[in-house]
């Protein structure tokens, strides 16, 4: 028999990309033009950071944060940061599953984006392209969501 009630306990879930943009981005090349005279011997620093937040209801924004420095004969050759961000329609789906799509699905798809901004900007300002090799977002998650689990375990049992 199927019921209102039977109906919506079978709700769909729903994962919709609304919006992708670029909310910040900072580059800064403190030697040069020494630089392009100088031997490149790139050495690559690179800081990944993801955050999301409830906009209202059900869309949340995600912003993946990135900071490659890159050193070149023990000086900054340059820093580049890129914000790179998205809002998703996210419905009908377990915490649990909430969490992963937050953390894992939707930097994995920003990833490409952020990764374009960075290799354009660095290109654009007179250095050799940087390509930023895939990132496995789902074992990040799995090791943060391990260290969450650690430390919560570490405070009940003291």
């Amino acid at each position: 028999m199927n019921t209102l009630h039977d109906t919506k306990s079978v709700q769909e879930s729903k994962f919709e990309i609304q919006r992708i943009f670029l909310k910040d981005l900072s580059f800064e090349a403190p030697n040069t033009p020494n630089t392009f005279s100088e031997e490149w011997k790139p050495e690559v620093t690179l800081n990944l950071e993801t955050k999301s937040n409830r906009i209202k209801d059900h869309m949340h924004e995600v912003v993946l944060s990135i900071t490659a420095t890159v050193s070149s004969n023990k000086n900054t050759a340059f820093l580049v940061e890129a914000h790179q961000a998205g809002i998703f329609l996210i419905d009908g789906v377990q915490d649990s599953q909430l969490h992963h799509l937050l953390g894992s699905v939707c930097p994995n798809i920003l990833f490409p984006f952020v990764r374009e901004v960075i290799s354009d900007t660095v290109t654009r300002s007179g250095f050799p392209q940087l390509i930023l090799a895939p990132v496995n977002f789902d074992a990040l998650y799995a090791q943060h969501m391990e260290k969450m689990n650690s430390t919560a375990g570490s405070q009940t049992t003291n």
